[in-house]
């Protein structure tokens, strides 16, 4: 894996933004996968955040939430003024962002969608999301994530 970019990974090192990536091995199907990439790479799971593609009223929009948590569907819908969310189908998910499912990154995605991130990323030195692919997960500021993605911060997560 060492040596392969992803779109995420190119993007970052285009714009001259500090990061590190992370290999890991977990099974794809493995329930609680979060979880386990947080084991895997042996930092609190509370650093370690989930790409979630939705729709809101229709709109394709990405949820990064803590692998912690679930996400608020509502809250989400409220953050960027829709009346409702749902998870979008995988096959609408992967064809929008370029990614398979297990490593949708926030970053570098085929068709730059609009992004709302956990509020709790800005109380933390350094967040983890994919790097576009299942193994791989960068490690970076969530204030160069907002930056990156023109990403809304709210509390998403349900408690």
């Amino acid at each position: 894996m060492a040596g392969q970019g992803t779109p995420a990974t190119a993007l970052l090192v285009k714009r001259g933004i500090a990061h590190r990536t992370h290999p890991y091995r977990v099974a794809p199907d493995a329930p609680n996968y979060g979880a386990l990439v947080a084991v895997a790479l042996g930092v609190p799971p509370e650093r370690v955040f989930k790409s979630l593609v939705t729709a809101v009223d229709g709109a394709l929009t990405v949820a990064v939430v803590p692998v912690t948590g679930e996400l608020d569907l509502k809250a989400l819908a409220a953050a960027v003024g829709g009346k409702r969310a749902v998870l979008a189908d995988r096959a609408v998910a992967e064809r929008a962002t370029g990614y398979v499912r297990g490593g949708i990154s926030p970053l570098g995605q085929r068709r730059r969608l609009p992004t709302v991130l956990d509020e709790s990323a800005l109380d933390l030195p350094t967040i983890y999301v994919s790097a576009g692919r299942r193994g791989l997960q960068l490690e970076l500021a969530a204030a160069d994530l907002v930056a990156l993605t023109d990403a809304r911060t709210a509390p998403l997560q349900t408690h």
